[in-house]
């Protein structure tokens, strides 16, 4: 015979009763069609806890079970936000954390023209970290785990994301809690995604205005578990072989003895939604002889593709060209708005929040990297493939307003004077990089 949890209580219970100490109903309401337990929350002002679990309980006859039903659903609708800061008052000190951010909130100017700029880069936002059941991979080494953060406008890339990398993965999810809810449907009813385990979701709920893009990859990166880190985007899809090939190559590079570098993987886009995917380096070149693939730097149509027509600096010094002939990986020299999808070690320098929204994200980050004397590798025979999909809002306001462009230039200088401070003599290359003539920048 089986005995359950709750046969064990009971026993217990029984035996000592002077254990239990009784409560007012309104700490345990059971939905049912006694009268007694109607008796208890028609009376009652303030319930506490409403005991619905089982799935009887959905039908039950109780003229009440509506009310219910609304009520739960009304508290998955509800804002955390609001929650957290307005509903319910917390008499604790706030720690000290909180009493600087304050501060520096405090000291922000309603004139300033970037106000929503300098709000968003201090919003503190609530973290949910592995948000699903996770099962980490046994530590292997050179091992990579891709990392990449999303909003709910992008969760139909996941499974094709999925099914080309076989490794562990570290995901940021911008939701409200009401998207998270939805998110939690759209695994279940997906057999791809709920047969992983080894990618953890971690949801940062959305608060602000302007897209917390650094703050979300620093998210991700922070909960990878492995040593190295493949710093990628969520619209683009890897090579089916490439996993293990930055596995080997890692280890083939000896990144492992203390070298300091950053593994560069070719990026490439098409204009189709659904293509054959190529299975190898050989394949990709007669797609991109073919006119179906276009390298990030000479991709035509801009309304849809991804903005590499206008933004060549992004992208060229990459040098495709030396690419496909490569057979070994190769050394390339950092330029002004350099911004390639990298594999480094876990440890490498994070994100820098202060860019939110769209625009030099990324390349702050190259920057950093390269101003820590990290070495740019090409690899020669991994690709990634950027797949179209919508401009973001954040793209839109970029290419619409004055002020926001403004604004992004505002932070750039903000950084590069940063970047002085804290390198001296060696940060000069990036200023003088930054009196050249810009473009549009990703």
């Amino acid at each position: 015979m089986a005995i359950s949890a709750q046969d064990i209580f009971n026993a217990v219970i029984k035996r000592h009763p002077g254990l239990v100490l009784p409560l007012p109903c309104i700490w345990n309401v059971q939905l049912s069609d006694h009268t007694l337990a109607e008796r208890c929350y028609s009376e009652a002002a303030d319930l506490k806890v409403i005991h619905w679990n089982s799935p009887k309980k959905l039908y039950v006859k109780n003229k009440h079970v509506e009310f219910f039903r609304n009520l739960h659903l009304t508290f998955l609708e509800y804002n955390g936000n609001l929650l957290r800061r307005e509903l319910f008052g917390c008499p604790s000190p706030p720690p000290p954390e909180a009493e600087q951010l304050q501060r520096a909130l405090a000291h922000l100017s309603e004139e300033d023209t970037c106000l929503e700029f300098r709000q968003q880069q201090l919003t503190v936002h609530r973290v949910h970290i592995t948000f699903l059941p996770h099962e980490p991979p046994p530590p292997r080494p050179h091992d990579v785990t891709l990392v990449a953060q999303l909003s709910m406008d992008r969760l139909q890339m996941l499974e094709a994301l999925c099914r080309h990398w076989p490794g562990p993965m570290s995901l940021a999810l911008y939701l409200t809690d009401a998207e998270a809810q939805q998110f939690l449907h759209f695994v279940a009813a997906s057999a791809v995604l709920s047969a992983r385990q080894d990618v953890a979701y971690h949801v940062v709920y959305r608060e602000g205005s302007l897209y917390p893009i650094n703050q979300l990859r620093n998210v991700a990166m922070a909960q990878a578990l492995t040593p190295y880190v493949f710093l990628s985007d969520i619209d683009l899809l890897p090579s089916y072989s490439l996993y293990d090939y930055l596995r080997a190559s890692i280890e083939q590079l000896q990144l492992d003895s203390g070298r300091k570098a950053a593994l560069v993987v070719p990026a490439f886009e098409t204009l189709h939604y659904h293509f054959s995917f190529p299975n190898s380096k050989a394949e990709l070149l007669a797609l991109l002889d073919a006119g179906s693939l276009y390298t990030f730097s000479l991709a035509p149509h801009p309304v849809l593709l991804h903005r590499s027509h206008e933004w060549p600096r992004g992208y060229a010094p990459t040098d495709y060209a030396r690419w496909r002939e490569a057979q070994a990986p190769y050394h390339v020299q950092w330029a002004a708005d350099y911004e390639p999808h990298v594999v480094v070690p876990r440890d490498c320098p994070r994100y820098d929040p202060r860019f939110v929204g769209f625009g030099w994200n990324r390349v702050a980050h190259i920057v950093e990297l390269d101003a820590q004397e990290y070495e740019l590798l090409v690899l020669p025979e991994a690709f990634t493939i950027h797949l179209p999909h919508t401009p973001s809002p954040d793209i839109s306001r970029f290419r619409s307003s004055p002020t926001y462009r403004d604004c992004l230039q505002t932070l750039k200088d903000e950084f590069h004077q940063d970047l002085s401070r804290h390198y001296g003599a060696a940060a000069l290359k990036y200023l003088t990089a930054l009196q050249q003539p810009e473009a549009p920048q990703g």
